[in-house]
């Protein structure tokens, strides 16, 4: 796992390498695929901000994050794929788009495309907000 903040030469914060944020955006990737949620959140700050399409608004902090994993994982089996990133220039984060093969209580599946924009705190994730159609996902109801 990446940790610690990002210093230049200078000593000032830098922003994420490419190779840093494909590392990172695989790491979290692999813990959603494990559907493990403690590991999840090992990815995130205690103050994370993160949102979905089907979240219907931000879930804040690390507790609330936490009580919609388990609801999440509970019923739908999901493989994540990373497909590209695109690290921010001004800032430490960046975008990352992958493929998600979703299923809901192994069930049919289907596939779904999307993107997650990320703000990064000392090496962890404080925002994301993730991006995909989900009319896709009415297949499965």
């Amino acid at each position: 796992m990446l940790t610690g903040p990002h210093i230049d030469e200078t000593g000032e914060g830098a922003n994420m390498t490419k190779e840093e944020l494909i590392e990172l955006s695989e790491e979290v990737l692999n813990a959603w695929n494990n559907q493990d949620v403690e590991m999840t959140l090992g990815c995130y700050t205690a103050d994370l901000i993160y949102r979905d399409p089907n979240t219907r608004g931000n879930i804040e902090g690390a507790d609330a994050m936490r009580s919609y994993l388990k609801r999440l994982f509970g019923v739908w089996d999901m493989n994540w794929e990373l497909r590209k990133v695109f690290p921010f220039s001004d800032s430490d984060g960046g975008a990352f788009l992958w493929s998600a093969t979703m299923g809901k209580d192994g069930g049919k599946a289907v596939v779904v495309n999307g993107v997650n924009l990320i703000s990064l705190e000392n090496g962890l994730i404080k925002r994301s907000d993730v991006y995909f159609d989900r009319t896709a996902l009415a297949q499965l109801f």
